[in-house]
Parts: structure tokens; C-alpha cells; sequence
């Protein structure tokens, strides 16, 4: 398969199917589940025009939706311009290898350099290694540990 059959676009509303599919891989990948009205939420709110709101990226291999990424824009104490958080993404398990992760990265990349966006940034769990190899090649590993409210 070649890596040059890639293409990266937005959703659409005919993708909803093919969206729900792929999140749901990537939400039991992390052993996770949401309920109907949540995929029914962020589905619309990822169609919408709120700049608050998530946008996604669909990856495409010889016209399939293959992968998909979510991210969003937010204000940072520390910078005047917004910084882009690179929420979800996944490639599915019998397309990896095709560069698709990296192409849908580099896409949020151009899409944050359009919109005057200085920083990128994502979170992944310590034992997704096969990712983790690729964001130690476009990304830099931070010194942060990330706390939540239990």
C-alpha cells in the first residue's frame, strides 16, 4: 500500500458513520466508552462553526476514511495567540504504517500555522509505544505530568 495515497480532509456530515466507527476504536484502544448522546454531541459540535468547539480531520487511503484527529484552539496564560490541543487520534490497526498519524499531525500542524497558532500540543498514555515512536519524531516529549480531579 502506498503512503502516497494519503488525503487528509475535514468531516464531513455523510461521515458520520465512518467517524463513529473509527472513534470507537480509538476510545476502546484506551478502554473507554460514551454514550450515545456524547457521540450525538461531539459529532455536531465537530460540524459546527463555534471557534471554541472541537474541528476533525478525516485521513483518507484510496478513498477510505482511515483515520481521523480532533483538536481545538484555547487561550494560554503564558501567550497572546491560542494554542492548538491535539485531543484524539487514530489510524486504524490494519492501516498503520502508511504514514497516516504523521500526515494527519502535519495537518493540524498547517492548519494551527494558518490560524497564527504557535504550539501543538498532545497527550498519550505511557504504554502506547507505537505511537509514542512517532511523536518522539515530529513532537518533543515535556516535562509535565498531567493531574486530573478524581
Amino acid at each position: 500500500m502506498s503512503k502516497t495515497n494519503i488525503t487528509i480532509r475535514p468531516l464531513t456530515q455523510d461521515d458520520e458513520a465512518e467517524w463513529r466507527r473509527m472513534w470507537t476504536g480509538y476510545l476502546n484502544y484506551y478502554q473507554s466508552e460514551v454514550t450515545q448522546e456524547i457521540y450525538a454531541s461531539t459529532f455536531a459540535r465537530l460540524l459546527g462553526d463555534d471557534p471554541q468547539d472541537f474541528s476533525c480531520l478525516i485521513a483518507e487511503h484510496e478513498g477510505k476514511p482511515v483515520g481521523l484527529t480532533h483538536f481545538l484552539y484555547h487561550r494560554h496564560a503564558w501567550k497572546v495567540e491560542n494554542v492548538c490541543y491535539l485531543q484524539d487520534l487514530w489510524a486504524d490497526s490494519d492501516q498503520r504504517g502508511l504514514g497516516i498519524g504523521r500526515a494527519l499531525i502535519e495537518a493540524v500542524y498547517a492548519h494551527a500555522d494558518q490560524a497564527g497558532s504557535p504550539t501543538v500540543y498532545w497527550l498519550t498514555q505511557h504504554f502506547n509505544e507505537d505511537a509514542r515512536k512517532l511523536y518522539d519524531r515530529i513532537g518533543v516529549l515535556s516535562d509535565f505530568l498531567k493531574y486530573q480531579r478524581p
